[in-house]
């Protein structure tokens, strides 16, 4: 039987469609959005730098609109989400721990993450401060920056962010909520008090199988060798678990334009026939984090978008192309450029620095109509009142070259 045939443009928009940036939000967000969304990409990188809004706020802004960023801060501390290794430092649904907890009790597996002969060296340090938590309660590494002038004792020393990292790696403790974006531990054992490795521990095995099946359905259309990299985990042998998938009809065979053959998650079926059809329409434009779901693989999003993408940041400046932290825009079921963008807080102004369009782009009204709403919304969500414009491709916002005024929050 025939495979099923679709256009690139029709599988970029199956992807967006499991990815939730495939049409505007039709209402305003509410708190439960953050918990729904973040299940629906079942990841979500945290990443501090904070030039623009950090990271896991904006990423979940491009699919909700505006929303209020403590919504994110308390579905943590109300114990919606955890903290954890995935794809890089992530939030997940606490409901996925059983996935991680295998990492969790063989750390000295973590790489760089995790520093055995640090946590041997200091053991005694180490389980000073888990009897200090048993009994004062959650802290932040920043508590212990700075010696008690007149004491004495473990606290008048500096280590212990290293070592409450290493105790997160561990498993020992898990981050409760998060202050100024600081991380907040506390002991995994008064945080999961009904867990029980002995009766609810997955497999390395059985956890890495769910992980697959998750980042197949988050992917939506996917190539095979793309689903190792959402969870960072070794490419596995992948003809029969997708046989498998194909016998269970979680996933079907398809072939796409330019790519080649292609699977397609079951949650997308509903969508196979507009999308063939070319009647599966993108509305969305959105600025992007370096870090959403979308881009974080860098090979995907240059094979599904042609986005050739890489984050400068740590690039020093005169080898930069575009920019310090250079925001990928979306319009239409398309990547169609780039952003370096800086918030400046204290004068409420959204600094565009430099806009770039992709190879082949027209300029045309929708383009400019899109990309324009996309970064006042971003913008008006910052609480910026004036966006300041700067390097920008000729013709691209022709009528305000400097900025625009924007209306407050």
């Amino acid at each position: 039987m025939a495979l099923p045939q679709l256009t690139l443009s029709a599988a970029r928009h199956l992807h967006l469609a499991a990815q939730g940036l495939l049409k505007k939000p039709r209402r305003r967000a509410r708190p439960a959005d953050i918990l729904t969304t973040i299940k629906r990409m079942s990841l979500l990188q945290i990443d501090t730098i904070n030039i623009v809004a950090r990271s896991p706020y904006l990423v979940l802004f491009s699919r909700l609109g505006p929303y209020s960023p403590d919504w994110l801060d308390n579905a943590l501390r109300q114990g919606e989400l955890m903290e954890y290794w995935a794809h890089e430092a992530c939030f997940l649904p606490r409901s996925d721990f059983a996935l991680v907890r295998h990492r969790m009790l063989a750390p000295d597996k973590m790489g760089w993450k995790y520093r055995q002969a640090w946590m041997q060296e200091h053991a005694d340090e180490i389980e000073e401060l888990i009897a200090h938590i048993q009994e004062k309660g959650p802290v932040r590494s920043a508590d212990f920056e700075h010696p008690h002038k007149g004491t004495s004792g473990w606290w008048e020393w500096k280590p212990h962010k290293r070592h409450l990292e290493g105790l997160f790696t561990a498993g020992k403790v898990m981050v409760v909520e998060r202050r100024n974006f600081q991380r907040v531990y506390d002991l995994t054992h008064r945080v999961m008090p009904e867990w029980d490795d002995s009766r609810d521990m997955l497999t390395q095995a059985a956890a890495e199988a769910i992980m697959l099946e998750n980042s197949a359905r988050s992917l939506g259309i996917f190539r095979p060798q793309w689903l190792a990299d959402y969870y960072r985990l070794r490419q596995p042998t992948l003809a029969p678990l997708l046989e498998r998938w194909q016998a269970q009809q979680q996933v079907v065979r398809v072939e796409v334009e330019t790519l080649g053959e292609m699977w397609l998650h079951a949650d997308l079926l509903p969508l196979l026939n507009e999308a063939q059809e070319g009647k599966l329409t993108a509305t969305h434009s959105a600025v992007l984090s370096p870090f959403d779901p979308v881009v974080w693989d860098r090979k995907r999003a240059e094979q599904l978008f042609n986005f050739s993408y890489r984050l400068e940041c740590y690039t020093p400046a005169p080898k930069r192309q575009y920019g310090y932290f250079v925001l990928p825009l979306l319009h239409r079921g398309q990547l169609v450029g780039r952003m370096d963008a800086k918030m400046h807080r204290k004068t409420g102004e959204l600094q565009v620095i430099a806009l770039y369009l992709e190879e082949g782009i027209r300029i045309s009204v929708a383009l400019e109509k899109g990309l324009a709403t996309a970064i006042s919304d971003f913008a008006r969500w910052q609480g910026a009142t004036r966006i300041a414009l700067g390097h920008l491709p000729d013709g691209l916002f022709h009528t305000s070259r400097t900025g625009w005024e924007i209306d407050a929050v």
